[in-house]
């Protein structure tokens, strides 16, 4: 990694924080762009992110995983990272907001290694990785009814998200998942199959600026009111 590319990644943070009123605390910043060419750096040898996406790494990874914490619910103190990878968007949620304790769970090895390491050089003190299934029995039982918010980047269907959730959420808790494209069939198939659970639903669109402003590249972020 070029000794100024981290600079650079602060510099392009920096933009995308003012032009979308994030908090531009400089130590944040810094970290997240520190995190990024660690994550730049790993993916050498560990896939933690397409390597057709490293050059956009800030837009696509690092900043919208800290943008999602503008749609956060008040009052929310525990959360787990379902499906973390390389620690999105649980590390950058992490340095956004450290009065959040959080859980990053991963079912492959390699990349919670990673994220373990990315944690002790960013000297996180508020989020662990683990290294489970979340479905497992073994990471219920550890943490059951933990967590008041579940957030998920990836693929994962919302009735999926849901089944996973409502065994280590407490009696009421959100889910949070970062998705893009049509997704009223998923959330049709959720709430005929959860409906005495989902209390409120809301969906936003990450449009953000300069390159995002009408939200052509379609990412949403859902934001499910469990209750059990």
């Amino acid at each position: 990694m070029p000794p100024n590319k981290q600079e650079e990644y602060f510099k392009e943070l920096q933009t995308f924080f003012w032009e979308n009123g994030l908090t531009s605390e400089v130590t944040k910043a810094d970290r997240l762009a520190y995190f990024a060419t660690l994550v730049s750096e790993k993916n050498k040898s560990v896939n933690l992110i397409s390597r057709a996406d490293v050059d956009g790494i800030i837009e696509k990874h690092v900043f919208l995983s800290a943008f999602v914490t503008k749609f956060f619910p008040d009052k929310i103190m525990r959360f787990v990272d379902i499906g973390t990878g390389g620690g999105f968007p649980g590390i950058p949620i992490a340095i956004m907001r450290p009065d959040l304790r959080g859980v990053l769970v991963d079912s492959i090895a390699k990349k919670v290694n990673a994220v373990n390491e990315f944690i002790d050089k960013l000297k996180l003190s508020n989020v662990i990785a683990e290294n489970y299934r979340v479905e497992s029995p073994e990471f219920i039982e550890k943490y059951k009814q933990s967590f008041d918010m579940v957030i998920s980047r990836g693929t994962v269907p919302l009735i999926i998200l849901i089944r996973y959730a409502l065994p280590i959420t407490k009696e009421k808790s959100y889910l949070i998942s970062i998705k893009g494209g049509d997704l009223d069939e998923e959330f049709t198939k959720a709430e005929m199959k959860y409906k005495s659970n989902i209390k409120k639903s809301t969906i936003y669109e990450l449009a953000y600026k300069p390159s995002n402003i009408r939200n052509k590249k379609g990412k949403k972020l859902i934001v499910i009111e469990l209750q059990k």
